[in-house]
């Protein structure tokens, strides 16, 4: 069976300009009313660590100096290269910029970096866009039948913001756990990942965590572990973020 590698000690972890690729897009399609997958040519001899992610820029007058961190929801041995992006309309920004790139324009890739890198079975944390990093973890997992035994809680505003709810339902089943904040809705849970839903659904505190989400959800996350009796070093973040928490 091929294994997920784990290579954190060899990767890059901090965001990296190094060894740019400027590659075409080759198509880019809706996945919720404000996400979109966008598929791009992949680069030769270009590989990476599920769950990481790279800088993008735009080679355009007045963006071509402008980074965005950005995961791969790709998998290592796809022939392109896969990103899902949310947009922010009312801000005129990197991401609306990039949204509105059609196929066969260019954006430029840079080395792949970062921490989130799976490290054994456990329970993935996600908050809304969040759960980009961990698109490609579980896309491997279930293509090695690695998957059974994880865990995955996902929370976001509303039912329709919720991103490719039918794969993750497909792939993780009754491991799929579901929260709304603003809406009501059944098969969701209400509410905040917080100690209340944890304790519901989470027995083993010996297993990984993965979390991924703002700024503020991971050091919230991260401390409510911690107060639950998680061990620091089962709790896997970007290093960059949960450096002071």
């Amino acid at each position: 069976m091929k294994k997920m590698s784990n290579e954190t000690s060899k990767a890059i972890k901090n965001p990296s300009k190094k060894h740019p690729n400027r590659v075409r897009i080759l198509m880019k399609e809706f996945v919720t009313h404000d996400v979109k997958r966008f598929i791009l040519e992949k680069p030769k001899n270009f590989k990476f660590i599920p769950g990481q992610a790279t800088l993008l820029s735009i080679p355009k007058p007045d963006w071509e100096n402008e980074f965005r961190e950005f995961s791969f929801s790709s998998l290592n041995d796809d022939e392109v290269l896969e990103f899902t992006v949310k947009v922010y309309p009312n801000h005129n920004g990197f991401t609306k910029q990039l949204h509105t790139l059609k196929p066969g324009d260019e954006v430029v890739v840079h080395e792949p970096f970062g921490t989130i890198q799976y490290q054994g079975k456990g329970v993935f944390l996600a908050g809304g866009a969040g759960v980009t990093p961990f698109i490609a973890m579980l896309r491997h997992l279930y293509k090695t039948n690695q998957l059974k035994g994880n865990t995955l809680i996902f929370s976001n505003k509303e039912s329709k913001d919720v991103i490719l709810e039918k794969e993750f339902r497909h792939m993780l089943g009754k491991d799929l756990i579901l929260t709304l904040t603003r809406e009501d809705a059944t098969g969701y849970e209400h509410g905040r990942i917080g100690k209340e839903l944890l304790q519901k659904y989470v027995k083993d505190l010996n297993q990984k965590f993965y979390i991924c989400g703002p700024d503020p959800f991971v050091i919230d996350l991260k401390n409510t572990l911690e107060s639950m009796g998680v061990k620091e070093e089962n709790i896997i973040a970007e290093s960059f973020i949960i450096a002071d928490a």
